[in-house]
C-alpha cells in the first residue's frame, strides 16, 4: 500500500516537473517572438493582409515651343489585376479562361496564377478600355463582384510619330523614361504614384471598419521644348532627301539655332525611328537582318 503511494506522488511530481519545464518553455519562446522578432512578424504579417495597388499618373505633355502642338502625351488604358484568395474555388478556372481568351495569354500559366496564395497578382497592363469592357460584362454575367481589379492606368503615344524621335525619347512600359527628354526630365514629368490599400484576413475579407484607403496619383508637370515643329518638319523631310538623294549611308544631322536668343528650334537626325514603336527596326537594312540579331 506504501509502495503504491510513493509510486503515485513520484508519478505525480514528474507530471509537475513536465508541465513545469513546457510552461518555461513556451514563456522563453513567447518572449522571443515578442522581443526579438516582433518588428519582423509585425510587418510580414502587415504585408500579408495589406491588398496594396498602384495607381499609376498621367506623364506631363511634351509640347513644342508653341505651346499647342502636343509631341508626347499619355492616353488613358487599363490593368489587371486579381486577388487570388478573393476567388472562390470553383470559380478558379472559368476565371482564368477568361483571362487567358481575353488579354491572349498562356491559360496554364493564368490559372497557376489565379491558384496561387497570393495577395495580389497582376495579369494584364495598359490593356484598351474595349477589352477590359469585355471582362466587365463577364463579370456581371456570372455575378463575380471580388477578386478581380480594373484600375485605371497610362500608356504614352507620340502623335507625330517620326518626328523628332531622337530629342522626344521614349519610355519604358512601367512609364520611366528611357531616352532623350523623356529620360533626362523624367523626375519632374513622372509625377507621383497613388495607391488603394485594403486590409484583409486570410480569406480575403476586410479586417476593421477602415475599408478601402484610396491615395490619389500626382500626375507630372508638363514641358515646353524650344523646339518648332514646323521647322523641325521641314528640316528633317529635307535632311532625309539629302541623304538620299547622296547616298550617306552614315545618315546626316541638322541643328537650326535662333541667333537672336540662342534658342534650338530643330534639331535632326537621320534616319529616325517610330516613338511609338521604339524596338522595331527602323531602316530597309535592318528590317533585313533583325530577326537574326539577337540581344547580348
Amino acid at each position: 500500500m506504501m509502495e503504491m503511494k510513493l509510486s503515485s506522488k513520484k508519478k505525480l511530481r514528474n507530471i509537475l516537473f513536465i508541465s513545469f519545464v513546457i510552461i518555461i518553455g513556451l514563456i522563453i519562446r513567447i518572449g522571443c517572438i515578442q522581443f526579438l522578432q516582433g518588428e519582423e512578424l509585425a510587418s510580414m504579417a502587415y504585408q500579408q493582409q495589406t491588398l496594396d495597388r498602384k495607381i499609376n499618373p498621367k506623364r506631363g505633355v511634351i509640347y513644342d515651343t508653341t505651346g499647342k502642338n502636343i509631341l508626347a502625351v499619355s492616353s488613358t488604358v487599363e490593368t489587371v489585376s486579381i486577388n487570388p484568395g478573393n476567388i472562390a474555388k470553383e470559380d478558379k478556372e472559368k476565371v482564368a479562361k477568361v483571362l487567358s481568351d481575353i488579354f491572349e495569354l498562356d491559360y496554364d500559366k493564368t490559372l497557376k496564377k489565379v491558384t496561387k496564395r497570393s495577395s495580389i497578382e497582376t495579369i494584364a497592363k495598359k490593356v484598351d478600355k474595349e477589352k477590359t469592357d469585355r471582362l466587365r460584362v463577364w463579370m456581371e454575367q456570372n455575378n463575380i463582384t471580388t477578386g478581380i481589379n480594373i484600375d485605371e492606368d497610362t500608356k504614352r503615344y507620340y502623335p507625330y510619330s517620326t518626328v523628332a524621335s531622337q530629342i522626344i525619347g521614349f519610355c519604358g512600359s512601367d512609364n520611366q523614361g528611357l531616352d532623350g527628354i523623356e529620360a533626362k526630365y523624367d523626375a519632374e514629368l513622372k509625377g507621383t504614384q497613388g495607391s488603394i490599400k485594403r486590409h484583409t484576413d486570410a480569406k480575403g475579407g476586410e479586417i476593421g471598419d477602415e475599408g478601402e484607403n484610396y491615395i490619389s496619383a500626382i500626375d507630372g508637370n508638363d514641358l515646353v521644348l524650344t523646339i518648332d515643329l514646323s521647322v523641325q518638319s521641314i528640316v528633317e523631310k529635307y535632311l532625309q532627301e539629302a541623304c538620299i538623294d547622296n547616298k550617306c549611308t552614315d545618315g546626316g544631322n541638322v541643328i537650326v539655332m535662333n541667333p537672336q536668343n540662342g534658342d534650338i528650334l530643330a534639331m535632326a537626325t537621320y534616319p529616325s525611328y517610330d516613338l511609338n514603336n521604339p524596338y522595331e527596326a527602323y531602316t530597309e537594312e535592318l528590317k533585313g537582318i533583325w530577326e537574326t540579331m539577337r540581344t547580348i
